[in-house]
C-alpha cells in the first residue's frame, strides 16, 4: 500500500458526526499498515468529559485487538485530506505497543518522518 494510499484510507473514516449533545466522532481519521501488511483504521471521539480519544488511538487499538503491535506507517486526516502530525499522547503510544515503533514512519504534511525523529527523548 503506497503512502497515498493509506492517507486515502484515513480521509474515508474522517466522517465528522454528532452522537451525541456534546459528542462529536470522527473529525480525524487515521489508519496505519503493520509489518504484516495488514491495514487498521480508527476514529477520534471528543466528549465534553475530556475522555475521548484520538483517531491514531482507535487504529491503535483495533491493531492491538488483532494480535499486532509493529507499526510500518501511520497518518491521521481530516475528512477533507489535510493530514495531521499525531499529538504527544499518541506518539508516546506507538513506541509503547512496541519499541521497535520508533521506526514507524509518520506521513505529515509534504513529507515523512521515523517516529524516532518527533518523539526523540521518550520520558
Amino acid at each position: 500500500m503506497t503512502n497515498e494510499e493509506l492517507i486515502n484510507k484515513a480521509k474515508s473514516v474522517a466522517i465528522t458526526k454528532q452522537v451525541a449533545e456534546e459528542t462529536v466522532v470522527g473529525e480525524v481519521g487515521a489508519a496505519l499498515i503493520t509489518d504484516r501488511g495488514n491495514v487498521y483504521t480508527g476514529v477520534s471521539i471528543h466528549a465534553p468529559s475530556g475522555l475521548g480519544f484520538c483517531g491514531e488511538a482507535s487504529a491503535i487499538a483495533a491493531m492491538v485487538t488483532n494480535g499486532e503491535n509493529r507499526i510500518k506507517t501511520i497518518v491521521g486526516t481530516d475528512g477533507q485530506g489535510n493530514i495531521y502530525s499525531p499529538c504527544g499522547r499518541c506518539r508516546e503510544m506507538i513506541r509503547q505497543v512496541n519499541k521497535q515503533n520508533m521506526d514507524t514512519d509518520v506521513i505529515l504534511s509534504g513529507k515523512v518522518m521515523k517516529l524516532r525523529d518527533l518523539l526523540p527523548e521518550p520520558y
